[in-house]
């Protein structure tokens, strides 16, 4: 990023750190070297996404991070609070259901498939010498004392309890690793209507938000223990239930069923509570609910082990286990609640509809509804495949040693994953032939861009091509519509087959016409395949991330845009990395321009960092925001956050950003697929905001590449750079010497304005550093660092 391998750490640790050139280490003791070149930073942050191998284990918590997106996702609304906190109830409560689904996978193969098919039949636990000692010896009509149903429930529900245990360990490692560290603050009432008009990500506490984050996760936590305590609570109170059974062991499965009834309303009530407070720091703790909850939960979890571990003479496993439609009975509950939230969306989006806003407002249901999704592909992946592995070849009932398989609805919801992948086939072949249309619409265009070269229809060809598939990003959104809706079709025909016939597809359709029995059996078969080895993939893609340093960045890609937002929904998600970079950035920032108050600051991001540069710079006191200007290439800021995120970088917010700043500039190309125009929403007189001559943000598009053909400047072709290297362009020094010369204008006037302090409430977060790229800047402020994001690759 700097250009040079002799650099040194100057402040902030191995996670995330400032860096400089060996030699400007001690700039500030030599102004006179720098009278005319600025000190040159750079704020590493890519190990927060992709540096440890064991965050590569974070694919697996990928459902709980697309539902915590589905909340940032919300549409801009004004005046419409009571709405925007039922939308938020409505994310927490589709992330409750997301835990219930992966505790309740866990149970259906450690209960059901293991200990109540396979270690019930002695033919299967036969051929499985780590189950022997729990199967039933079918000679001599008895067995071991673990042979007994309850007792192998008992014993199989440690790992379902143990991956809670796991869920909770990590959320709050994670926790105490990233966002754990309490910001400076200026205490803004929550009625108050300066905070209420301002842009959140302006707010003190956006960036904070321990107290929810520890309701959210002793909730899911306790959520976790009660869904293993009543699978073992289910199977035990229908025995009970039997003629002949014990009636004390009844009594008692009643008040377990209350127990766990219970403990379901309390956890519904803290995820029902308020949602996040960013007016200010939510440093708090509910201690009651953090310390009882779980352990509450605990404790009904022991109670059902005890009670399921009671011997029960004469009871015998056979099929599947008792309450198997827990897993239909989810499919609905998320389907209707990703239904409510449409609806909500649309009502919100009716009251500020925004330009260019993804999908009319709807974007947070889809992305719920995708969520969803990965949910149940990851709970039905690991629940077939464990099926399979444990059934050998044959199917299912075919005879000895084979076991009853799955719940039903599993096997449905498989069975739909072949047609939703032939409607995405056929929607990538729509936008390949788009690419290709495109193209050749495009290659004259290409060609008068460069006036005086000679035509040549392969080149221009290739830049066509590349601005086409670059223009593919605005079309993602319907595409996540598409899935999004086909899934939610899809997923509801699951649940009416199940319901009305009880059997998987292939069986339901016997007797129908040999087309119809024909599809069935085959989308049985390649849906049944196809889950298992997506959940496969997943596991391994996650194993070679971990070994494989370049691997890992790719995963730390889908970070950078996942784990940006704060874990609002979801507590075990993974972590927030702004929670700890954007803190890093303000308080780099704000202790500088502290320091003199003729000191100027240029900032610049390229793609996430230009996000990271944004978010910072709102963290700041406007008299701060003055001495700074912004210089973003390559940004997502608009083209994927404010269609994406329009509440929080809608063109509004983006318009009152550009107009605290001194100044703001930002490039962009046709080819690149991930940057764009900022476009911000500007009001302003020519009294207030930025001067004429920053008025504008937007420069481009840019050409890509620099030269059509060979030049005596540039003998050898030049590379498409699309979304790297803007410092090549020549544009990217004109753009920054501007900067530094509007800077310099305004400093000796700055210099006479009184300044606020974070001690007088300028309310500032924590932090320590400033991003940057690799360029030297020239700087009009003796021994001032010249701050710049750079995030190339989008891995920092």
């Amino acid at each position: 990023m700097l250009g040079d391998p002799r650099t040194v750490r100057v402040t902030g640790d191995r996670t995330a750190a400032v860096y400089r050139r060996t030699e400007d280490e001690d700039a500030e003791a030599h102004p006179e070297d720098y009278a005319d070149a600025p000190v040159r930073e750079a704020y590493c942050w890519s190990n927060l996404t992709s540096g440890n191998g064991a965050r590569a284990l974070w694919l697996m918590l990928l459902p709980f991070m697309v539902v915590n997106l589905a909340h940032w996702t919300r549409p801009a609304s004004r005046g419409r609070r009571t709405t925007e906190r039922a939308h938020g109830l409505l994310v927490r409560l589709t992330a409750l259901s997301l835990t219930v689904l992966l505790v309740a996978a866990a149970c259906e193969v450690a209960l059901d498939l293991i200990a109540w098919q396979c270690a019930g039949s002695s033919a299967c636990a036969r051929d499985r010498s780590w189950l022997a000692f729990m199967a039933p010896d079918a000679s001599a009509g008895h067995g071991g004392w673990w042979s007994q149903p309850g007792r192998r429930l008992a014993l199989a529900a440690v790992l379902p309890a143990g991956l809670t245990v796991l869920l909770w360990w990590l959320s709050h490692r994670t926790w105490s690793a990233y966002e754990s560290q309490p910001p400076l603050e200026r205490p803004v009432p929550e009625d108050d209507p300066a905070a209420e008009g301002r842009p959140p990500l302006s707010l003190p506490g956006f960036w904070y938000g321990k107290r929810l984050v520890a309701r959210l996760r002793a909730a899911h936590t306790a959520a976790g223990f009660l869904t293993v305590a009543a699978a073992l609570t289910a199977a035990t109170t229908r025995q009970d239930r039997r003629p002949g059974g014990s009636a004390a062991l009844d009594a008692v499965g009643w008040a377990l069923e209350s127990l766990v009834v219970a403990g379901g309303l309390c956890v519904l009530f803290v995820v029902g509570r308020r949602g996040r407070k960013e007016s200010e720091p939510d440093d708090r703790i509910d201690s009651l609910t953090v310390r009882v909850l779980p352990g509450a939960s605990v404790g009904v979890l022991v109670l059902a082990v005890v009670h399921s571990g009671w011997s029960r003479p004469g009871w015998t496993s056979g099929g599947t286990l008792p309450g198997d439609e827990t897993f239909s009975v989810l499919a609905v509950l998320q389907g209707t609640l990703v239904l409510a939230l449409g609806a909500l969306s649309l009502r919100l989006h009716r009251t500020t509809r925004l330009p260019r806003t993804a999908l009319a407002g709807l974007a947070s249901a889809a992305v719920a509804m995708l969520a969803c999704a990965l949910g149940g592909l990851l709970s039905g992946g690991v629940s077939q495949r464990v099926g399979d592995w444990l059934d050998g070849p044959g199917t299912p009932g075919e005879g000895d040693g084979h076991i009853g398989g799955p719940p039903t609805i599993l096997t449905w919801q498989a069975s739909v994953i072949p047609v939703l992948l032939t409607l995405v086939l056929l929607l990538v072949c729509w936008f390949a032939y788009r690419v290709w249309r495109d193209a050749r619409r495009f290659t004259d265009d290409v060609t008068a861009g460069y006036p005086g070269c000679v035509p040549d229809p392969t080149r221009s060809g290739r830049i066509a091509a590349a601005i086409a598939r670059a223009g593919l990003t605005d079309e993602a959104a319907w595409l996540a519509a598409t899935v999004a809706v086909a899934t939610l079709v899809l997923g509801g025909a699951a649940v009416l087959g199940t319901l009305t016939t009880g059997q998987v597809p292939g069986e339901a359709t016997e007797g129908a016409p040999a087309v119809v029995a024909g599809f069935a059996d085959t989308v049985q078969a390649l849906g049944s395949w196809l889950i298992g080895f997506g959940f496969v993939l997943l596991l391994t893609w996650g194993r070679r991330a971990y070994k494989d340093p370049s691997a890992r960045r790719t995963v730390g890609i889908l970070w950078d845009v996942g784990t940006f937002w704060p874990r609002c929904a979801h507590p075990f998600a993974p972590p927030c990395y702004a929670e700890r970079a954007v803190p890093d950035l303000a308080w780099r920032m704000a202790l500088w321009t502290d320091r003199q108050p003729t000191r100027r600051l240029v900032i610049s991001g390229h793609s996430q960092g230009s996000v990271l540069a944004a978010a910072a710079v709102w963290q700041l006191d406007p008299g701060t925001r003055r001495q700074i200007a912004l210089l973003t290439y390559g940004s997502p800021l608009e083209r994927l956050y404010g269609r994406w995120f329009p509440a929080y970088f809608g063109p509004a917010r983006l318009g009152a950003l550009h107009g605290d700043l001194e100044c703001w500039r930002n490039l962009w190309r046709l080819t690149d697929p991930i940057g764009g125009p900022v476009r911000p929403e500007r009001a302003e007189t020519p009294e207030s905001g930025p001067p004429a001559t920053c008025r504008g943000v937007d420069r481009g598009p840019l050409l890509d590449p620099l030269a059509y053909g060979r030049t005596p400047a540039l003998p050898l072709p030049e590379p498409i750079l699309a979304h790297s290297d803007y410092q090549a362009d020549p544009a990217f020094e004109q753009e920054r010497a501007g900067l530094l010369a509007r800077l310099k204008e305004r400093s000796a006037h700055t210099a006479e304005k009184p300044r606020s302090t974070p001690s007088d409430g300028a309310g500032y977060a924590r932090g320590t550093g400033i991003p940057r790229q690799p360029d030297p800047v020239a700087d009009p402020e003796p021994g001032r660092p010249h701050a710049q994001a750079e995030r190339g690759r989008s891995s920092g």
